[in-house]
């Protein structure tokens, strides 16, 4: 009997899994492995809402196996050294996973590829699992990878993508491999009380009931409105690798329509984002394009800082995004942007730390898209404008003109009506201090002469 290990990383799921079909292609018997990475808890990366989220996938993932004869092998402990137990317990020749684009996604491949190969196992690793295009597929002319956005989503426009694969029917485990007691939601303390169920089930449900109900047909026109709430919430599970980003785009694309088009280019912008960081992995942590900023940092902004996190800033449309995201381990896209676009531009405060409470507790917290979307807000990353900056009341009348959104997450406002919800300090003064609501942490103007100033933009 010939064995193959398939060690799953962001990639919990049966459906179009090419290092799955490899391993079974070639042996007759296959391990799927998943190993808990004390080092990810070590970095700061373990928060409690993915740690609940990755709970649900890694049972949903064995569920789906055990349906088709296998299951999935849990070990807790250094990747290599427990890879390596695996392999060698089995007898495996080869080991199949995906590709990573991170600093830390690196290291360990270089390492499993040095301590398998000296046990005579061949690494193999699969491009175009966790992203559509594998990053590095299509690159300009002088450059190792795209820097902007718009040229990179033409490009990427005109490939060919491979075609999904279908979920294996049967999966053989050899008997003897030792693995552990899978953990479970409810022993994670501190998560979100709206968390989204995670697992590859829940996702394809949620894609598909969003896509059946006009979500798709109508995301082009709707995508940014706040208070309807009409963006797919997907990215958790393309995160944790529970969807396919290759199969999402041939979905859409057989949808058509401006809304699948307007779909699929968020998918590019994903991405986008790992091409950039495959190409610089110091980006997760140092501005992609310098713009010599003397940020504000923890402790001579403590108080705005506080103010933001806790949702109590005095700008309603921020203070409702801020206070979505504890409530759900999520924010809408739109609203992400208003906050990253608010602690930066108008607070001054090192994007930095933003970006890290943003991985406190968003469940698609990540240091691809998380830190560079925070650098695109902050206007050091890919952006083309990079002294933006996003009014925060004028994009709440745009996005939210009723103020639904900013009364469904902030009630102090609940009775204020359209034409003052957003400006609330406009209130006569016994109305403000009746709602017991903060005034303004600091004054639009106030905020974006600091920024001009410190940019040498006066």
């Amino acid at each position: 009997m010939t064995v193959c290990v398939v060690l799953f990383t962001a990639d919990l799921r049966l459906r179009d899994h090419p290092p799955l079909h490899a391993a079974l292609r070639s042996a007759d018997e296959v391990v799927p492995l998943f190993v808990l990475d004390p080092g990810i808890r070590a970095a700061g990366f373990d928060a409690p809402n993915r740690r609940a989220f990755l709970a649900d996938c890694l049972h949903d993932l064995d569920a789906s196996l055990r349906r088709r004869g296998g299951r999935l092998v849990l070990r807790s402990g250094p990747v290599v050294r427990e890879v390596r137990a695996v392999a060698a317990a089995c007898g495996a020749a080869e080991v199949h996973m995906a590709a990573g684009v991170t600093a830390y996604a690196h290291r360990r491949e270089e390492r499993l590829r040095k301590e398998l190969g000296a046990a005579g196992i061949a690494l193999r690793v699969h491009e175009a699992v966790i992203t559509a295009l594998a990053p590095g597929a299509v690159t300009p002319a002088g450059s190792d990878h795209y820097g902007v956005f718009t040229p990179y989503l033409r490009r990427w426009s005109r490939e060919t993508l491979r075609r999904p694969l279908a979920a294996p029917r049967a999966v053989r485990v050899p008997d003897g491999v030792r693995g552990e007691p899978l953990p479970v939601r409810a022993d994670v303390s501190g998560t979100s009380p709206g968390l989204a169920p995670g697992g590859e089930t829940a996702g394809r449900d949620r894609f598909a009931r969003w896509s059946r109900s006009g979500g798709m047909a109508a995301y082009e026109d709707r995508h940014d409105d706040l208070a309807g709430d009409a963006t797919s919430r997907l990215s958790p599970y393309f995160h944790f690798g529970a969807l396919s980003a290759a199969e999402a785009v041939h979905r859409a694309r057989g949808q058509g329509g401006q809304g699948a088009e307007a779909f699929v280019r968020q998918l590019c912008w994903r991405d986008f984002h790992h091409q950039v960081l495959a190409a610089r992995p110091e980006a997760s942590w140092r501005d992609y394009r310098t713009r010599d900023d003397r940020w504000r940092g923890e402790d001579d902004a403590a108080e705005d800082i506080a103010a933001w996190r806790d949702g109590r800033t005095g700008y309603p449309i921020v203070d409702a995004a801020m206070r979505q995201l504890r409530h759900e381990g999520w924010m809408h896209n739109r609203a992400r942007l208003l906050t990253a676009s608010f602690l930066t531009k108008t607070l001054y405060v090192d994007w930095r730390i933003g970006a890290r409470h943003f991985l406190d507790l968003l469940v698609d917290g990540d240091v691809v898209n998380n830190q560079l979307n925070w650098q695109w807000a902050a206007g050091t990353g890919t952006d083309t404008r990079p002294h933006r900056v996003l009014n925060p009341t004028v994009q709440a009348r745009r996005f939210d003109p009723h103020g639904a959104y900013v009364r469904r997450w902030v009630p102090e406002l609940a009775d204020v009506d359209a034409g003052r919800i957003h400006e609330p300090w406009r209130l006569p003064p016994d109305r403000r201090d009746a709602l017991g609501y903060p005034d303004p942490v600091v004054g639009l103007a106030e905020g974006l002469t600091r920024f001009r100033r410190a940019r040498g933009r006066d």
